[in-house]
């Protein structure tokens, strides 16, 4: 997402929760959570809107939510930061940390 595809995104996920993958291209364990985040996105339709920010092509949305970490997920709900995550995790791991947000 580009910084303006990033807020018109955010705006509209409404109280549904929103995890956004902050990752670039040369980092390897963003490579490794790809297949995590898209069986997650797969079975939690319609109860998790996901998205992704590539650092290299929107480096002021990492720096606007001070993203210093690869990968970093920060869940939002209503547009305002509920948690964050860094780090490659398990799905097993993902899904537990989201479990308070209904998924």
């Amino acid at each position: 997402m580009t910084a303006a595809g990033f807020d018109a995104e955010l705006t509209g996920a409404g109280t549904q929760p929103f995890l956004v993958e902050f990752w670039a291209s040369g980092c390897g364990p963003c490579k490794a959570m790809a297949p995590v985040l898209e069986e997650i996105a797969a079975e939690q339709a319609g109860r998790l809107r996901m998205g992704m920010v590539q650092l290299d092509h929107a480096p002021e949305t990492a720096g606007r939510f001070e993203v210093m970490t690869l990968p970093t997920l920060i869940v939002f709900v209503g547009g305002v930061e509920k948690k964050r995550l860094t780090g490659a995790l398990t799905k097993a791991q993902l899904l537990t940390e989201l479990e308070e947000f209904g998924v």
